[in-house]
């Protein structure tokens, strides 16, 4: 399974599954990234860190670490 920090700028994909736990888990579902959402790679910061990304018409910034919980398809 790749994770939503693998994808290119550009690209979108289907959350798959949400990995972690606890406060981190419930943090990604607030944010309105859940099974079944789309999610479109704006871009990536030259270092990696933030992910721009739109998810349900909205503009998000993600950190690798919190990239790495979402499992895409």
């Amino acid at each position: 399974m790749r994770t939503l920090k693998d994808i290119a700028t550009g690209q979108t994909v289907k959350v798959s599954r949400l990995g972690g736990e606890g406060a981190v888990r419930r943090r990604i579902m607030d944010m309105g990234i859940t099974k079944g959402t789309e999610i479109y790679v704006r871009k990536v910061a030259p270092l990696g860190d933030p992910i721009e990304v739109t998810v349900r018409g909205y503009e998000l910034s993600l950190r690798k670490a919190e990239a790495e919980n979402i499992l895409v398809e």
